[in-house]
């Protein structure tokens, strides 16, 4: 097979791969971001409580997001390694054995899911606005046909440097989102179960996009045929090496948004919850340039470790360091300066008004939770790009679960700071992993520096 540009850009030119890359998912990162702030403001003028229900129920949804892009990862991981390698009838198997996972995986969470939901968010402290929060949690839970085969398939793009047709149906997700929302919500008068309609239906229709680039036009420069699928458990292995990890990190990060909730109820009751809640969605958009390009370097790295050019790989990660730190930086600054205005996006209703205060102490202290995120963020991408999803899994535990949940307890309940403290102990926690993460990868490749060869 002849290599396409984009093939040529990923193996050959890591920091202009990274730039091409990283900003069409930024983008859409950024819509999909802005559709949660959106749909959180379309909810809260429900009131604290219709807002408090989807905030109980968004680390479900998130962990079962994080799964998806999980499986996506070690697909993603996979594909790039074979092509940096040049093996490209293996890249395009893994792109079939991929796509038949994800549809495994889709039914399986979804029964597991609507089996466990409602004893889960007793236990989550949702007891008592249950049946709101079961109403928004059934729909959105049942819909996750929605989010695992996009999520698949835009690995697959993503790994043969098709950037747009992995990012732009999240774009189109959004935008889709944001005009069925107070349709749905206030239209039709559905309230939270509305917000939930529209976020599986947006999520749908631009998956028949995909489906039709992948299956119907296929001109990628891998052709996935589901006719030629001939089963290889070493390729599904290969792809739950990483996926598997992978999907648990967004669980260990639901399960401490879980318990930072059950705290806070605690606390200061499900007026704080709202207030997290809200606040969280301003600074998950603010997270939106790092993701992307953690996503950008997963690529690259995966082919310049396929290839075993470690001189492409450490380009990866140090380039994609400078330009998250660029970027958090600012979002930090903006998020600090603009506190006071971006609560008023979430205090618009007279029953919602209570919130605003709260919101900004809370944002004054979580913006700077992002500012050394990139460390982190670029070391675990790129563990799982060399197919260790188990090391990156390793790291999140112990930034997430153990320093985390252990700051967020020690100032919120032994320094008495109540839901302040859970906020300081967040920075505090995430900003030591994520230095932890940055030494910890450049020790790896310095002890196996034996692995890589000059590029042939």
């Amino acid at each position: 097979m002849e290599k396409t540009e984009e093939i040529d850009l990923i193996v050959n030119h890591p920091k202009k791969a990274i730039n091409k890359l990283a900003l069409p998912i930024i983008i859409s990162n950024l819509f999909m971001m802005l559709n949660n702030i959106i749909d959180g403001i379309w909810v809260s003028g429900l009131g604290p409580d219709a807002l408090a229900a989807v905030g109980f129920v968004t680390p479900l949804f998130l962990a079962m997001v994080g799964f998806a892009n999980g499986m996506g990862a070690g697909s993603n991981s996979l594909i790039a390694r074979y092509i940096g390698a040049e093996d490209y009838h293996n890249a395009g198997n893994s792109a079939i054995h991929s796509i038949m996972l994800s549809i495994i995986v889709t039914v399986i969470a979804t029964i597991f899911m609507l089996i466990i939901l409602k004893p889960l968010l007793l236990i989550m402290g949702a007891g008592e606005i249950i049946d709101l929060t079961m109403t928004y949690g059934s729909i959105v839970l049942g819909g996750i046909f929605s989010i695992f085969l996009p999520a698949m398939m835009a690995a697959i793009f993503r790994s043969q440097g098709e950037i747009r047709r992995a990012s732009y149906p999240l774009l189109f997700t959004a935008v889709i989102n944001m005009i069925l929302d107070p349709i749905f919500i206030y239209y039709f008068n559905l309230g939270v179960g509305g917000a939930a309609v529209a976020t599986v239906l947006s999520g749908t229709l631009p998956m028949f996009l995909m489906i039709y680039w992948m299956f119907y036009k296929r001109d990628s420069f891998l052709e996935v045929k589901m006719s030629e699928y001939k089963r290889d458990f070493g390729i599904y292995k290969d792809i739950l090496v990483v996926g598997i990890p992978a999907s648990l990190e967004q669980f260990i990060l639901s399960f401490v948004s879980i318990l930072m909730n059950y705290w806070l109820t605690l606390l200061s009751g499900t007026v704080a919850v709202a207030a997290y809640t809200a606040t969280w969605r301003l600074v998950a958009m603010g997270m939106a340039p790092l993701i992307g390009i953690g996503m950008a370097a997963l690529t690259v790295g995966g082919a310049a470790y396929g290839a075993r050019n470690l001189n492409n790989f450490k380009t990866a990660m140090n380039y994609g360091v400078k330009l998250g730190l660029i970027s958090s930086v600012i979002i930090c600054a903006f998020l600090f300066v603009f506190a006071e205005p971006l609560s008023y996006i979430f205090s618009y209703s007279a029953d919602a008004a209570v919130l605003s205060a709260r919101v900004i102490d809370c944002l004054h202290i979580l913006c700077f939770f992002i500012v050394l995120m990139p460390f982190g963020i670029v070391a675990g991408n790129l563990f799982q790009a060399m197919g260790k999803g188990t090391i990156s899994l390793a790291l999140t535990f112990l930034r997430a679960f153990i320093l985390e949940v252990l700051f967020a307890g020690l100032f919120a309940f032994a320094f008495n700071l109540a839901d302040i403290g859970i906020y300081i102990g967040m920075v505090v926690g995430m900003s030591i992993g994520c230095i932890f993460n940055y030494i910890y990868i450049n020790y790896y490749l310095n002890k196996h520096e034996d692995y890589f060869t000059p590029k042939r």
